[in-house]
C-alpha cells in the first residue's frame, strides 16, 4: 500500500505574530533557542560580578587607584547600601531567569 503525502498548508499571515509595530516577527509555535536562555545567566553573572568587584570603585588601578581611595575616604561610602543593591539585582536576576525558562502559552 502506497503512502500518500498530504500537502502542507501554505503559511498565512496568522502564523506570524508581530511585536513592536512589526519590527519583530515570530512564527507561531517557535520557541526561544536555548543559547539565548543561557545568555541571560551569563550576562547576569557578569553584572553581579562587576558590581561586587567594583562596588567601591577601581581602587587597585595603577593610575587612578589612589584618587579613588581618597574619594572613598572623603565620601564615606556605605557597604551595606551596595550589598543591598547587589541583592536587589540578584533577586531581579532570579525572576528574569525563571521567566526565561518558563514555558510560555501561545494562546494569548
Amino acid at each position: 500500500m502506497a503512502e500518500t503525502k498530504v500537502p502542507k498548508e501554505p503559511e498565512t499571515e496568522t502564523d506570524l505574530h508581530q511585536y513592536a509595530d512589526g519590527w519583530i516577527s515570530e512564527r507561531k509555535g517557535t520557541g526561544v533557542p536555548a543559547f539565548l536562555k543561557f545568555a541571560y545567566i551569563v550576562i547576569i553573572a557578569g553584572v553581579l560580578g562587576y558590581f561586587f568587584l567594583y562596588m567601591n570603585g577601581e581602587v587597585n588601578h595603577s593610575d587612578r587607584g589612589a584618587l579613588v581611595r581618597q574619594f572613598n575616604a572623603v565620601t564615606q561610602s556605605s557597604p551595606a547600601l551596595m550589598y543591598a543593591v547587589i541583592a536587589m539585582v540578584a533577586v531581579y536576576a532570579v525572576i528574569v531567569v525563571v521567566f526565561a525558562f518558563k514555558a510560555v502559552r501561545k494562546d494569548q
